[in-house]
């Protein structure tokens, strides 16, 4: 499984989605609870079980499901649990205590059904690029199919129940992944997060909530679920995101009518640290491939494929060092081992 997820190509990175150069995937998730069961925090270790046997059995009778495969978080090692936060298929809660959790995934990473994190199932849906519509209808044929087999709490005058109350109602959360190099680059990228926030819109880091913004990567997503439809929520985050989309492409505009030999400077030092450094941290990795990738958009550096680029993004991150080595490296051999695959992959370029 893992070494198929290693060598998958084709993922929310893929570059492949409309405005991807911006707006690198989308992703829409659902959360469900069982009408007889405890929330997990409140559940027993027997309850959960059998939620978690209920869906391995229920996954395999939904056809949208019939290619995914079905793991047992407390089996999974702390790498194969970091890989899979590093792929965005599972949460940081859903990394710790594994006893009782699930995860239900199609191999090309666009469907992820983590059960027994916060509430019994925690669905979501990928997409490259700007295309929350498309993530929006898988995640609900998916919905409607988990939903023949059990019963979801929900009550009309509020809708679907949740274990954080701010979930209550649609209980959907839609997110884009935004690589926003240009807008941190010209110093307006603080007015921009405060505007979202007063909007009642929350941004993230790279691996979602509580993490930094690395390698100028925000994630943008809805924080109200009640009193609003499942496509108002859909389309409020569409306006929002693509208003922030222009932001980006005028800040780009600006940078190269008024910092372009500087933009430049900064594209090929980053070129040349990539192809020439011996140690580099992931912090520093995704930082110039951030400039990278921007050169590219902006027609400054062409020798370099998008897909090469996006993949590398992944490729640098700790436990996917760890999984290609086959063996647990020490922060320094990663240093090394980063440094050598991005010397590699970017001199055949």
């Amino acid at each position: 499984m893992f070494e198929e997820l290693l060598n998958n190509k084709d993922t929310w990175l893929s570059g492949k989605g409309p405005f991807s150069e911006i707006i690198f995937s989308s992703r829409v998730r659902l959360a469900r609870n069982f009408s007889d069961y405890p929330f997990p925090l409140r559940a027993s270790a027997a309850q959960k079980e059998k939620i978690l046997k209920t869906m391995e059995e229920a996954y395999t009778k939904t056809s949208v499901l019939k290619n995914a495969i079905f793991l047992r978080m407390e089996e999974a090692s702390d790498i194969d649990k970091q890989f899979l936060l590093e792929r965005h298929l599972i949460s940081q809660e859903h990394m710790h205590a594994a006893k009782g959790k699930g995860l239900i995934l199609s191999l090309d990473e666009k469907i992820a059904l983590m059960i027994n994190e916060e509430d019994h199932l925690r669905m979501q849906a990928m997409a490259s690029g700007f295309d929350l519509k498309k993530a929006y209808d898988t995640i609900n044929t998916i919905d409607d199919s988990v939903a023949k087999f059990v019963n979801f709490s929900f009550m009309p005058n509020l809708g679907y129940l949740t274990s954080c109350p701010t979930n209550v109602g649609t209980a959907l959360r839609a997110s884009c992944m935004l690589h926003l190099p240009a807008l941190t680059f010209t110093k307006r990228i603080n007015k921009v997060l405060e505007l979202l926030a007063k909007i009642s819109f929350a941004t993230r880091g790279f691996f979602g909530e509580g993490t930094q913004a690395l390698g100028d990567f925000f994630q943008i997503s809805n924080q109200i679920s009640l009193g609003l439809s499942e496509l108002e929520v859909i389309d409020n985050l569409a306006g929002v995101v693509n208003q922030v989309k222009e932001q980006e492409i005028d800040a780009r505009e600006i940078l190269l009518k008024k910092h372009k030999l500087e933009l430049e400077d900064n594209v090929w030092r980053s070129f040349g640290v990539l192809r020439n450094c011996r140690l580099i941290s992931s912090k520093e990795a995704l930082s110039h491939l951030s400039i990278l990738s921007l050169g590219l958009d902006l027609g400054i550096i062409d020798r370099i494929s998008r897909e090469l680029l996006n993949n590398l993004f992944l490729m640098i991150q700790p436990a996917h060092l760890q999984k290609i080595e086959a063996r647990v490296l020490k922060e320094g051999e990663r240093d090394f081992i980063r440094a050598q695959i991005l010397r590699d992959k970017l001199t055949e370029v």
